[in-house]
């Protein structure tokens, strides 16, 4: 039953934050039937789970922030996702041919169209923070989402996740440490930066728990991706089953790069995934003993380790 809540939630979260993106097209797209705009709306509204901006919504509900106000920043949270993800699929990167079942965006519309569709969601990312009606959250806030997405997908975060990606697949003596520091700026930037964005929705009433919510974060972003590797390996050694097209990634890339499982064993890995799923209930009960409700959080948690697909 409560992962059924949950599912609900998720889904409702899924259907807000895109009815937000499709608005924020509009508004601030004007070529709306160019090639461009079609390759912008195929990325963005392709499917996916729509995880970040739930923790954008969920960590704003915390503070007592309705989720009418947290369409704005939920909105860029996924755009910067989008982002990344034309990018990383872009031969020169990943070189992946399907994304969620679907051709990727430079096979569907050619690279230097996948550049451009990258490029635009980036910067429509800021444009929604910068000038999106945001009644509730004031313009030291404001600034203070904007730096902190900036810092999330640049040379600090996400860029520099994938450059240590790119090194990693090449590496045949990567230690788990190594490969841990990629997974958290690759991965865990933008997961961090959606709970710190929902956070600063609430002004001075998230101080006494920020720090709580920045570890809570890292926790399930190095999660995220090490379940990741789990399922794609877990996938891979089932000869019984169609591989999943959704994690499906180029078979001359995949032999190749080093996860987790493959570096300490698949065994090794669902021990780290379950300490780490712990270690993040921690922090939520250190939140809850501050009078918070943490449960959706909590569910989430859960979620990422138990019932992603």
């Amino acid at each position: 039953m409560l992962m059924l809540n949950f599912a609900n939630k998720l889904r409702n979260s899924h259907q807000q934050v895109d009815e937000a993106i499709k608005r924020y097209l509009l508004m601030f797209i004007k070529q709306d039937v160019s090639l461009l705009m079609k390759a912008i709306r195929y990325s963005i509204l392709l499917g996916g789970k729509r995880l970040r901006p739930f923790l954008v919504y969920q960590t704003g509900k915390l503070f007592g922030i309705r989720s009418s106000n947290l369409n704005a920043p939920a909105a860029a949270v996924e755009c910067i996702h989008a982002y990344s993800l034309i990018h990383d699929d872009l031969p020169i990167m990943d070189n992946d041919k399907l994304r969620r079942g679907h051709p990727t965006c430079h096979i569907k519309f050619g690279e230097a169209i996948a550049v451009l569709a990258g490029d635009a969601l980036h910067t429509l990312a800021f444009t929604i923070l910068a000038t999106a009606h945001m009644p509730t959250i004031s313009d030291q806030n404001r600034l203070k989402m904007i730096a902190t997405l900036a810092s999330a997908s640049g040379a600090n975060g996400m860029c520099l996740g994938q450059s240590l990606d790119l090194i990693r697949k090449n590496n045949k003596n990567i230690s788990a440490t190594q490969l841990e520091t990629t997974y958290q700026y690759k991965t865990g930037s933008l997961i961090r930066a959606a709970v710190r964005i929902g956070a600063l929705a609430a002004g001075n009433k998230r101080y006494n728990i920020l720090t709580l919510l920045d570890h809570y974060a890292t926790t399930i972003g190095l999660a995220f991706q090490i379940q990741d590797d789990i399922i794609d390996i877990s996938r891979s050694y089932d000869n019984k089953k169609e591989k999943s097209i959704q994690s499906q990634h180029n078979d001359d890339n995949n032999n190749d790069i080093n996860t987790y499982p493959k570096v300490l064993g698949l065994k090794t890995a669902r021990v780290k995934v379950q300490n780490l799923y712990c270690e993040s209930l921690a922090h939520l009960k250190y939140i809850a003993k501050l009078g918070y409700n943490v449960n959706t959080l909590s569910e989430f948690s859960r979620y990422i380790i138990k019932h992603r697909n």
